[in-house]
């Protein structure tokens, strides 16, 4: 197709700005249009250095606005219709969820819901349209020690997060098989790389050692998480989104296991090397009480990716976060603008220990 209009939801987010950065690269005949709401997680400052690239465009909106996603698709701002939908947007901090599950509910099921009406509606019935839903691991469930998840293992979602991407995925499941609507689901495994805002382990970790503050460990460490570096993810996404086949699901991991508390080591000792420091930053490490309905373990089957597409990740996860702590400590601005005056982080004693994000009065 030529003249493509990729309209992606959650552009200023963590995975959706490094898609943005990497689409852009590999289709530079293609237009991007980023459509984000600009909450806590979404920061244009990820996605500056492109930010006058003559086929791109930012939109700052709600999926839950019909009115103005109704316009999107119409054309009336001005790009024409899309021709691609690469869903991002959501709610996805699981401590989050617990404390409050509205937000989820709202965004990753009605802002779902939204998005597909106006394709549904102004798509014709053609293959050359796609809507990408991207998802999450998580709606599986849990795993003991052995096995993985396919995508024929049921969904089981433990928290209120999960539950709300699991909601999204039927929804959009239901328009395939409701209405022959060209959609296709993936389900990644725990993202990591540059731009990662520093709620989620790894950034956290990372921000915490370099300020030399308490590295807080849910439990004894000992969930087991499969991690995907953010570039591969989005190599992932665009070979599903021009050989996946329509209506399907596509289980996208990285072959990296590791133990919580076996990444928090290991990032003690990449920083304080790359640091030259010392004294060992695991002295840092603070068990605090675990989260309410931790998962155990988490592992992704992607050899459907590999045997049907062609995919599989470049980067083991030592390539990976050797990468990720360099492009944090070249960017010590960045983790400076969006960790301070406006979060800080607090242990919540209603959820014994875990860590939340508190916002400061100016945004409230």
């Amino acid at each position: 197709m030529t003249n493509v209009i990729v309209l992606v939801t959650g552009g200023a987010g963590f995975i959706g700005s490094n898609f943005i950065h990497y689409y852009l690269a590999a289709h530079p005949d293609h237009h991007v249009i980023n459509l984000d709401a600009l909450t806590y997680a979404g920061n244009l400052e990820n996605l500056k250095a492109i930010d006058s690239h003559p086929h791109y465009s930012f939109i700052k909106g709600d999926i839950t606005d019909r009115a103005l996603i109704a316009d999107i698709f119409a054309g009336k701002k001005g790009f024409g219709c899309p021709h691609y939908v690469i869903h991002f947007a959501a709610e996805s901090h699981v401590d989050r969820s617990i404390q409050d599950s509205s937000p989820f509910v709202i965004s990753n099921v009605l802002g779902t819901q939204v998005l597909l009406d106006a394709a549904k509606n102004t798509w014709p019935k053609t293959t050359q349209n796609r809507f990408l839903n991207v998802s999450t691991d998580e709606v599986y469930g849990s795993l003991e020690s052995t096995g993985y998840f396919t995508e024929q293992t049921p969904l089981s979602p433990n928290s209120p997060y999960s539950a709300s991407k699991t909601g999204s995925d039927l929804m959009v499941r239901a328009y395939f098989e409701t209405h022959q609507f060209p959609a296709i689901i993936t389900r990644c495994s725990n993202n990591y790389g540059p731009y990662q805002f520093p709620e989620k382990l790894i950034p956290l970790m990372i921000h915490n050692i370099l300020n030399e503050k308490p590295l807080p460990v849910y439990g004894q460490g000992a969930n087991v998480r499969d991690w995907l570096y953010v570039e591969d993810h989005c190599l992932a996404i665009d070979t599903v989104l021009q050989k996946g086949q329509l209506g399907q699901v596509y289980n996208i991991g990285g072959h990296n296991e590791w133990r919580n508390i076996d990444i928090v080591h290991l990032l003690c000792d990449l920083v304080d090397q790359k640091l030259e420091r010392k004294e060992s930053s695991k002295r840092l490490i603070t068990y605090v009480d675990d989260r309410k309905g931790h998962d155990l373990r988490y592992a992704i089957d992607a050899s459907k990716m590999q045997k049907e597409l062609g995919w599989s990740p470049q980067h083991t996860f030592e390539t990976g976060i050797s990468l990720t702590i360099d492009w944090y400590l070249s960017n010590l601005d960045w983790l400076a603008d969006v960790t301070s005056g406006v979060y800080e982080h607090y242990y919540d004693k209603t959820y014994g220990g875990s860590i939340v994000m508190k916002v400061a009065k100016n945004e409230c």
